[in-house]
């Protein structure tokens, strides 16, 4: 799969040659250091909700708790004529792309729907449905017409010329869609994805808004069948940022999994089951999960419905689903023998690939343990999936995604939080314009394009803002990580990194609790 291309000028480039390396080690200790006290999943929970208040377009609501953020974004749409003003910053950037960004808000309400009494629980529940409906708000005003929805606002390429906080950007805020003449069903898909998991979590406190959002996700799904198409092949500016590489067929499934679940509807799941093997779903043996490539995660989705025993019509189809589910599962758990596993570092961090190798490791956190919990539920005895190299026990599943989150929040050789603002040893130079450069807040004064660049980008000291529950892209095959704001491969923190863990954090405190009562 492409990974996303981050573009820096000239300047910047040779500037990054004399920055001090400023490496994190295992001498350093810090949190998960041996001896360290247990992690207090509850604290990075509350962080990590607070991070979506960050990376917040549009203007800002009286209760915004990230105080160094300001309105921003607020002429978007204006220049086509509609309101795009809202939404969610993928990044360290000022654009707004709808593919992870609908991906976020699918994993936030996944995370809301598997993990609502842990949520609720810590006293975060509130927050959740704050974030999600931050995105859902924005997906509903893009979706202006049936076949019409806006994709991006910004420029990746203007944008990355500059550094800038999102407040005082001058870039161009030129506004992409997908119609009918351009299609663009892997964003379509994710869109409507989006709003079918998210309608189910307001079911209960919003039922109007739910059904809204219920209404839009099934006019996408039609959109997105209809019209087939790559949103990249239509919007050229996506290509060099959010590259479609796995194509529409997974978002497409996805989708109409999503869809069955909101709503009943026999149509969607025999859509899953009769373009199965045409969009990949029971052909596509995959090791990763990422906004790009979503077919382990339907494939868990596709799974849940056969361990319900509800549709035996559709046995042998989702049978073969599940088993392109566990090949998944098996790889992570390094038990998938000849057919091949996920690498592992020396300090036990799945490694996927270079360039923010966080998102693969969250992603299997959460669908090894949601997972676990589809077996459980199932009543299978003893609840276990079979790999090539042995059985795997839901137990030893729950087991690596704990080991997984524990790493992210400083369990490894380096003993660095990479979820930021979590414990003593976190990056401090996140590649992120709002946080390296003085608060609009603090300090009004105008920042221009190239001034950013000249006078924050190059500063070799910490950022003057925290991004708390930011996610960073992580250390490399070696466990090594350099926290410096030019290595962005590494200090960049995604919207979609921290979306899954909102659940696992959620989970594991409610967990611990248990375990302390007992």
């Amino acid at each position: 799969m492409a990974t996303r291309i981050k573009m820096l000028t000239s300047l910047a480039i040779c500037a990054a040659l004399v920055l001090v390396l400023l490496p994190f080690t295992a001498a350093d200790g810090g949190a998960g250091a041996k001896g360290a006290e247990p992690f207090d999943y509850k604290k990075a929970l509350h962080s990590s909700l607070l991070y979506f208040e960050a990376q917040r377009s549009g203007r800002l609501p009286h209760n915004q708790r990230v105080k160094w953020r300001g309105h921003s974004g607020l002429a978007d749409g204006l220049q086509q004529g509609v309101d795009l003003v809202g939404g969610y910053y993928d990044a360290g950037d000022n654009v707004k792309f709808g593919l992870p960004m609908a991906f976020t808000v699918t994993m936030l309400s996944w995370s809301a729907m598997e993990f609502a009494d842990d949520i609720a629980a810590a006293g975060e529940w509130r927050h959740v449905l704050e974030a999600i409906k931050w995105g859902t708000d924005y997906f509903v005003k893009a979706h202006t017409e049936p076949y019409v929805l806006w994709a991006e606002v910004g420029d990746g390429d203007t944008d990355h010329y500059c550094w800038q906080r999102p407040e005082d950007m001058t870039t161009s805020r030129q506004a992409y869609k997908v119609d009918h003449d351009n299609p663009g069903s892997d964003l379509v898909g994710e869109t409507a994805a989006a709003l079918a998991a998210a309608s189910m979590v307001f079911r209960r406190s919003n039922p109007h808004y739910a059904q809204v959002l219920l209404h839009h996700a099934e006019q996408l799904f039609e959109f997105g069948d209809k019209y087939r198409g790559k949103y990249d092949s239509s919007i050229g500016e996506a290509y060099s940022y959010y590259a479609s590489v796995s194509g529409y067929g997974d978002e497409m499934l996805w989708a109409a999994l999503w869809l069955h679940r909101a709503t009943g509807k026999a149509s969607y799941l025999d859509y899953a089951v009769d373009m199965a093997d045409e969009f990949g779903g029971t052909s596509w043996a995959i090791t990763e999960f990422s906004w790009d490539v979503k077919y382990a995660g339907l494939q868990i989705l596709a799974s849940k419905v056969l361990l319900e025993g509800k549709h035996p019509k559709h046995k042998a189809t989702l049978e073969k689903y599940k088993a392109k589910a566990e090949h998944y599962l098996c790889a992570c758990l390094n038990k998938n023998g000849d057919a091949g596993n996920v690498n592992r570092t020396a300090g036990g961090m799945l490694f996927v690939r270079q360039w923010n190798n966080m998102q693969y490791v969250t992603n299997a956190a959460f669908l090894l343990t949601v997972y676990s919990r589809y077996l459980t539920s199932a009543g299978q005895e003893p609840p276990v999936l079979q790999c090539p190299d042995g059985p795997a026990h839901a137990d030893e599943l729950r087991s690596l995604a704990r080991a997984q989150t524990d790493y992210v929040l400083g369990a490894n050789p380096a003993g660095v939080s990479y979820l930021v603002g979590y414990g003593p040893r976190f990056p401090r130079r996140m590649h992120h314009r709002g946080a390296s450069i003085v608060s609009h807040r603090g300090d009004g004064r105008f920042i221009g394009c190239m001034q950013g660049y000249d006078n924050w980008f190059l500063r070799r000291g910490a950022n003057p803002n925290v991004v708390v529950g930011a996610i960073v892209g992580g250390p490399d095959h070696l466990d090594r990580f350099r926290d410096r704001r030019d290595n962005y491969m590494q200090t960049e923190a995604c919207t979609y990194n921290t979306a899954p863990m909102v659940g696992i954090f959620a989970h594991l405190h409610g967990e611990t609790a248990i375990t302390k009562k007992s």
